[in-house]
């Protein structure tokens, strides 16, 4: 019996953690992203390369919130998933956490093509923190995992060009102010998952943009693409071109690293994962999507004990393959002003039985390309992306799931007609209230109650409006976090100061002005305004609810951090003691507990943090601080737990 494609929701049940609360402080530092070339290997890159390695890299997280208040104690939860099903294959979606598909199942051989993994488990990987490992994850804004790994889209059925019906994702990514979607649809006997993905830029100028599908499958497959050569990147931060590796030498890497392939022109684009006996995922597009890559975390303690890390003991490893706009994750790509990129993609099993033999790369990817050809070939691809691009104006049907308002605030803002993407101002929200007042009557209204404050726009257009609005303490903050994105520091310092003289809440300016002194290289007033940001926090917040619990804990962090720079160990202490019970016994406030103990020379103290055993959930990725940290405790060599180095230890 054949079964006729449908969409339907499901709800599934996985061990998973609570994301908590959004950090409240914004991130105003430094982006510190791993995943850059240093600036003496540029020259030696190809031209093109170069020039798009150097095409607006990120430089701040703003507007976005950093997402940390997750932490390591999982419980059943359920999470909302749709799920797309013809009589061959079965994509489960979650709408709810970055669009990801989970799972793609294929039914006539009762296997999973992808890394499905069995728990819901943030880490810090993504630019702004929470990220989690498996299926297939869209990645758009700038270098490194997107922004929305772990938020909402807006989800709604839309007619498919064989007449069925496909799902559609969408949403406004904020780092680069640009609506995208993703359609997915299966036709009918289809052993592939079909993909159409735009991206549309509606500015009046230029803007760089940046996309990587990235696919999670189970690590001991063999991966296959058409190309000879790789520019391999590892967290020492040198980009080089290498000989693609062969299966034995990929299997043997000690450290985590990349290799982006570099397919020749005329060569279609495909990259395949085949078990043992050559069965498999195979992912291709059209020619625009023209990256290839695969991720290993390597055989070393660092990469085994971060696998363990996203998932649990026991499940097998995973690596990724991916498919990008350039041929390298540390470029960008010029998008024109009012202009738009899109492309399809195709998911589905291969089973080239020739590449379990002990063959060469080149050969295996020349059968693998056979068989491509064979199951699917490049024009029926190249037909579906033509066949496609008139739905993807289509409006949506039912609606799904429902996303975030940043987007329907922009619309608001400019009128843009978006066809096959409405940003309905229903959609607006809490967060978006005090800027859509700002544009409907110039002014910010003034908060109803005391609490933190909320986001600041920081695009040009939301600058030139706080400018001109009423100069409330609460408009000069959020002008502040505007200007200092722009670069602008001097002016953002005072409007900061002007605002302190009218504030009735201080520790957002004095916090703000601190970060500034900082970046000037004054630690000292730097200290003596987070130790009055915080003495002002404890004495304004309210009560122990998720947002000032988060805003304590943040706020504490940077400060103890603060006066350790300077040797105020006792101030540093004062602060420790006000954080909440429970933010002292998290993980990374163990480890900030761990350096206060042994700022005041109290060594084994400070070893008996680390014997007693912690876990900082929001460890960020390369992040070196705990093995630097027992180095100065410990003679002995870092236990397998606390070790995640991923790149080649020195010596």
């Amino acid at each position: 019996m054949v079964i006729v494609t449908t969409i339907r929701r499901e709800v599934i049940t996985l061990p998973a953690v609570d994301l908590g609360p959004d950090n409240p402080l914004p991130p105003l530092r430094p982006l510190d992203e791993v995943h850059r070339v240093e600036e003496r290997d540029r020259d030696d890159l190809p031209r093109d390369m170069a020039r798009q390695v150097g095409l607006a890299p990120l430089r701040s997280l703003l507007p976005a919130r950093v997402r940390d208040g997750y932490g390591r104690e999982r419980a059943p939860r359920e999470i909302n998933a749709l799920v797309i099903e013809n009589d061959r294959l079965r994509a489960t979606v979650l709408p709810g956490l970055g669009g990801r598909v989970a799972s793609l199942f294929h039914k006539p051989t009762g296997r999973e093509l992808l890394y499905r993994n069995p728990v819901f488990q943030p880490a810090n990987f993504a630019l702004n923190g929470a990220w989690y490992s498996g299926g297939i994850e869209w990645n758009i804004g700038a270098t490194g995992h997107t922004t929305l790994a772990v938020s909402p889209l807006h989800a709604a059925r839309v007619p498919a060009p064989d007449g069925g019906e496909m799902l559609r994702l969408w949403e406004w990514e904020r780092l680069r102010d640009l609506p995208f979607q993703v359609d997915l649809w299966l036709p009918e006997d289809s052993d592939f998952l079909y993909v159409g993905v735009r991206v549309r830029n509606p500015h009046e100028k230029p803007v760089p943009t940046y996309w990587w599908s990235n696919i999670a499958v189970p690590e001991e497959r063999r991966v296959l693409v058409p190309a000879q050569e790789a520019w391999r990147f590892g967290y020492e931060r040198r980009l080089r071109k290498v000989p693609a590796p062969a299966h034995p030498e990929i299997q043997q890497l000690p450290c985590a690293a990349d290799y982006f392939y570099d397919l020749p022109d005329e060569r279609r684009r495909w990259i395949a994962a085949l078990d043992e006996d050559g069965y498999g995922l195979v992912q291709t597009s059209t020619d625009v999507l023209r990256g290839r890559k695969l991720f290993v975390w390597g055989k070393g303690t660092g990469g085994r004990r971060w696998q363990e890390w996203l998932t649990e003991p026991g499940t097998g490893g995973y690596c990724e393959i991916q498919a990008g706009l350039a041929r390298t994750q540390l470029e960008h790509v010029r998008l024109d002003a009012e202009s738009e990129v899109s492309w399809l993609e195709a998911y589905g099993p291969l089973n080239s039985p020739g590449t379990a033999d002990e063959v060469s790369s080149q050969a295996a990817a020349d059968e693998v390309e056979e068989r491509l050809e064979a199951v699917l070939p490049r024009a029926d691809v190249d037909a579906a992306y033509e066949a496609w691009k008139p739905h993807a104006d289509a409006e949506p049907g039912e609606i799904l799931a429902v996303g975030s308002g940043w987007g329907a605030l922009e619309v608001l803002r400019t009128d843009w007609k978006l066809p096959g993407t409405p940003f309905d101002e229903s959609t607006l929200g809490e967060d978006q209230e005090p800027w859509r007042q700002l544009l409907r009557a110039g002014s910010l209204p003034d908060p109803r109650r005391v609490r933190p404050p909320g986001e600041t726009l920081v695009a040009r257009h939301w600058r030139d409006m706080l400018e001109t609005a009423p100069a409330t303490p609460l408009t000069e903050y959020h002008l502040g976090v505007a200007q200092w994105h722009d670069g602008d520091f001097a002016q953002a310092v005072r409007s900061w100061e002007r605002a302190l003289e009218l504030a009735p809440s201080l520790w957002p300016l004095l916090r703000c002005l601190a970060v500034a002194d900082q970046q000037a290289g004054n630690h000292e007033r730097a200290a003596d305004r987070y130790t009055e940001a915080f003495d002002d926090l404890c004495h304004e917040r309210r009560d122990t609810g998720a947002s000032w619990t988060a805003a304590t804990a943040a706020l504490g962090r940077e400060a103890i951090e603060a006066l350790l720079a300077v040797r105020r160990t006792e101030q540093a202490r004062a602060v420790w003691e006000r954080l909440h019970p429970a933010t002292r016994e998290r993980g990374r406030f163990r480890l900030i507990e761990a350096g206060l103990l042994l700022a005041e020379d109290r060594r084994e103290e400070a070893r008996a943090v680390f014997d007693t055993g912690f876990e900082v959930a929001d460890l960020r990725e390369g992040a070196e601080a705990i093995g630097r940290l027992w180095a100065r405790v410990a003679e002995e060599p870092l236990p397998e737990r606390y070790d995640f180095r991923m790149r080649p230890r020195e010596g």
